[in-house]
C-alpha cells in the first residue's frame, strides 16, 4: 500500500478534539487547496498522540500536510480517512505552541465574484426545480 502523501494548502477549519468511550481520540481539520478555478477543501484527521500536531495552528495558516490514506469497513459500509502524521507551516518548520486565547477562530466564508461563480450547470434550471429532469444518480 502506498504511504507518505503530502499536500500544501491553507487551514480552513479546525474542529475540537473528540474522545470516544473506548478511549480513542481524534481531531479533524480541513485544508483548502488551490485547484484551478474552484478550490478543494480536504478533511484530514489526527489520531491519538498526533492531535498535538494541530496545536498552534489557526484558520488561514499555510501548511504542508504529510498523511497516509486509510480505509476500513463497518457494517457493510466503507470509509476512507486521511490520517495526518506530520504538519509543517508552509515556509518550513513545525507549528509553534498554542497561541494565547485558544487559537481557534471561525472559518471565513469565501465570496465569489461573477468570474468565480460555480458553473451554471450546477445552478437551478431557469424554469425552476423539476424533478422529472433530475439526472442525479442518488
Amino acid at each position: 500500500m502506498a504511504t507518505g502523501f503530502e499536500i500544501q494548502g491553507t487551514i480552513h477549519l479546525i474542529s475540537e478534539p473528540q474522545t470516544f468511550s473506548s478511549g480513542f481520540s481524534k481531531r479533524e481539520f480541513v485544508v483548502e487547496v488551490a485547484d484551478g478555478k474552484f478550490p478543494q477543501r480536504i478533511k484530514f484527521e489526527c489520531v491519538k498522540e498526533k492531535i498535538s500536531l494541530t496545536e498552534g495552528l489557526q484558520v488561514g495558516d499555510p501548511v504542508k500536510v504529510f498523511f497516509d490514506i486509510r480505509g476500513n469497513e463497518y457494517n457493510g459500509r466503507y470509509f476512507v480517512n486521511l490520517n495526518a502524521w506530520k504538519l509543517e507551516k508552509a515556509g518550513g518548520g513545525n507549528p509553534p505552541g498554542p497561541p494565547a486565547g485558544g487559537g481557534r477562530r471561525p472559518a471565513a466564508v469565501p465570496s465569489y465574484g461573477d468570474d468565480d461563480a460555480p458553473p451554471s450547470h450546477l445552478s437551478e434550471p431557469k424554469g425552476g426545480y423539476n424533478d422529472s429532469e433530475d439526472d442525479i444518480p442518488f
